[in-house]
């Protein structure tokens, strides 16, 4: 048995797995891992970088560099270009970041779903009752990255940010075993909400939830860092114009971004909890739209 398998087996156990991410003083390793990630020294970025892999499944091999000069630069790093072509429909919404597909579906009744048996208010995520009202029987999606993704997220279409609210909070873990044991758990963590105007003057909104390890959000048109010391609620106006798969931000470790869009958009079918998903792939399409694509293809082909 190798270390790698051996390691793999003691944290797939889910009470040693919570007990390890979560019964901890979560903020202070936050803010010790946020120090440490900074630290200029290749001796100690091969040091980090081997222990990561010895708990994941890292893989650098589509990095734009790789050697670096810290472990928050192997966090943040950039990818080769071409190595995300964004989907070209112009009735899409592509995935704005790399992802296991978590819970996803319809907004029912002003709830959504962060695991099975587990619904949230979707007032209490975003903080605001008349922004939920927005998307009842609208759509939203789970993204969750994994702590080996590349961690970088973009528009996923064509808009205009309107407005971002930092609300600050706890650093509990975002994997499956926390989702099934502590309820709202996003709600209780730090996050952004992130509405994004887009042409057809629809809203859509994402959510990037912060986590253990990670809660440190940048975004590439703020010149603040949005992070545990700068405390939150707190609602920052912004007009910032980008194009489809245009970067926005990213995460200083992995962690979640939720995606809310409103009825005229559905959910591509393929996509199913548990599936992955990278940056630029379609997410959400208008709805109906593919219903006419099929129309319209069994009228060819019937003529």
């Amino acid at each position: 048995m190798t270390a790698r398998s051996l390691i793999d087996r003691i944290v797939q156990q889910e009470d040693i797995n919570f007990f390890l991410t979560n019964r901890i003083p979560r903020r202070s390793l936050t803010r010790l891992m946020g120090w440490v990630s900074r630290i200029e020294r290749p001796w100690l970025c091969a040091l980090g970088i081997f222990l990561w892999r010895l708990f994941s499944d890292l893989d650098l091999a589509e990095a734009e560099e790789t050697h670096f000069k810290s472990l928050h630069a192997c966090f943040t790093r950039r990818l080769k270009a071409g190595s995300r072509p964004i989907d070209g429909d112009a009735a899409s919404l592509s995935s704005p970041c790399d992802a296991l597909v978590g819970a996803c579906g319809r907004v029912a009744r002003g709830t959504v779903l962060q695991a099975k048996g587990f619904p949230y208010p979707l007032a209490e995520l975003l903080c605001d009752e008349g922004l939920a009202h927005y998307y009842r029987g609208g759509e939203f999606a789970t993204l969750r990255l994994t702590s080996s993704m590349y961690h970088r997220f973009h528009a996923p279409y064509d808009c205009r940010v309107e407005q971002i609210d930092y609300i600050s909070g706890d650093t509990w873990n975002v994997n499956p075993i926390a989702l099934k044991r502590i309820e709202r758990l996003y709600c209780k963590n730090e996050r952004a909400v992130i509405r994004c105007r887009l042409p057809s003057g629809a809203l859509v909104t994402l959510v990037p939830v912060a986590a253990i390890l990670v809660a440190s959000i940048r975004l590439k048109f703020l010149d603040v860092r949005l992070h545990l010391k700068y405390r939150g609620p707190n609602r920052i106006p912004c007009a910032a114009t980008l194009a489809k798969g245009e970067e926005m931000g990213w995460f200083e470790h992995g962690s979640t971004i939720i995606v809310l869009a409103p009825p005229e958009l559905e959910l591509c079918a393929r996509w199913r909890e548990g599936g992955r998903i990278r940056t630029g792939e379609a997410l959400m399409h208008a709805a109906g739209a593919r219903a006419l694509a099929l129309a319209v293809k069994a009228a060819c082909d019937a003529s």
